[in-house]
């Protein structure tokens, strides 16, 4: 009888060694899914972030080009003053 146990305790043991490493797989694979929720999580937070930032440099182009209208109206206006300013400096009044 005592071998019968013998025998039936080594023929288990491949069974419980592939039971061990099936709940390692297990464990394994659930930790990837999650560690795949945070990426998405993190692929999602990135992109409205990205979206966000491209906006603003949208916003930008037209606030650069903007400013560049500005300076050049200024130099047409600086040069149109000192052209003034040179004409009542001739007069010697």
């Amino acid at each position: 009888m005592a071998t019968k146990t013998a025998t039936r305790s080594v023929e288990l043991e491949p069974i419980d060694r592939l039971e061990e490493k099936v709940k390692l797989l297990v464990g394994l694979v659930e930790r990837m899914k999650a560690d795949q929720a945070r990426a998405d999580q993190e692929n999602q937070r990135l992109s409205r972030e990205l979206d966000s930032m491209r906006a603003r440099l949208a916003s930008n182009d037209g606030l650069t080009s903007e400013l560049s209208t500005l300076k050049e109206e200024r130099d047409v206006i600086r040069t149109r003053v000192t052209e003034m300013l040179e004409q009542l400096e001739g007069l010697n009044l």
